[in-house]
């Protein structure tokens, strides 16, 4: 591995005036399929995160709030980039020692990785990095397969009972806290693409659509906002203010998202990636899709 392998990537970033969108999707804005979502919270200042490189891994890092330093080790030299704008990200490739530090308050990173968390793939030495860089490298890893889950809710079975809060893994310590995602049977889907909101305005309303397919788990990274469900029959309103618990949404529920703290964050991680004929964002489609409910 080279520091020129490293890459500074510009992600969507889509302007409205009711909140910025940047959206992260398998293969289109990353060379390796989504495995693992985590993402760092509540680190102090003086923090520094993670010094370690990984064997086979690649990693895409994101600063969602705030700004955060990554510094970069081939084992020859060294490099620092500063992450302060939620549509850039820094791929990473395997066999790269790296830190985190210099983190501003309120600061919160999110990483994307292509394997499944593994300690054997962890270097947490220096000196094994420098003696494991000179060495051949091994293969990487072959992806995850698909699991088997249940057969996924539509607009004609799906009710707001199925919405449903899930408390997630939090790692907490003097660095700040770690939460994650990973495509296991621990969750309800694979995730295919992540997106987040920032620069939500008070008073702005976002969502305001169903899916046929894409199945949804929404967090609050930073933080709050209520996000009310509705099957055509039935509401309910979920307020989120918590970076390790994620609003499960199975498709054919309509959502509106609202009532956003000042700078707050949303992040949204989704089963599928982006296909516009997956919306319905007419309610008078959604209410006529749901009709066999009432």
């Amino acid at each position: 591995m080279a520091l020129s392998e490293i890459k500074l990537i510009e992600l969507p970033c889509i302007r409205d005036p009711r909140g910025n969108l940047t959206f992260i999707q398998n293969v289109t804005h990353v060379p390796f399929d989504i495995a693992r979502v985590y993402w760092i919270y509540d680190v102090p200042s003086d923090g520094v995160r993670d010094g370690h490189a990984f064997r086979t891994q690649h990693e895409l890092i994101a600063a969602l709030s705030g700004s955060f330093d990554v510094t970069v080790d081939d084992g020859k030299e060294r490099r620092t980039y500063t992450l302060n704008r939620p549509y850039q990200a820094l791929l990473i490739p395997p066999m790269t020692w790296r830190s985190i530090s210099n983190f501003s308050t309120n600061s919160a990173g999110m990483v994307l990785t292509s394997t499944l968390y593994s300690p054997a793939d962890y270097i947490r030495s220096y000196p094994d990095f420098l003696a494991a860089a000179a060495a051949p490298q091994p293969q990487a890893q072959a992806p995850a397969p698909t699991l088997r889950r249940d057969t996924p809710l539509t607009h004609a079975t799906s009710t707001v009972a199925h919405c449903r809060i899930i408390d997630l893994p939090r790692h907490s310590g003097p660095m700040g806290n770690l939460t994650e995602v990973e495509n296991t049977a621990d969750y309800p889907f694979d995730v295919r693409r992540v997106y987040y909101l920032y620069d939500v305005p008070s008073g702005a309303e976002r969502g305001g659509h169903s899916h046929h397919a894409e199945q949804r788990l929404i967090v609050a990274l930073s933080g709050a906002f209520d996000v009310t469900v509705d099957d055509g029959a039935s509401r309910r309103t979920f307020t989120l203010n918590n970076p390790s618990r994620a609003l499960y949404i199975p498709a054919g529920i309509w959502r509106t998202v609202d009532n956003f703290s000042s700078g707050s964050v949303c992040l949204a991680l989704s089963s599928n990636v982006y296909d516009a004929n997956d919306y319905v964002r007419d309610y008078s489609r959604f209410f006529e899709l749901t009709k066999c409910k009432r």
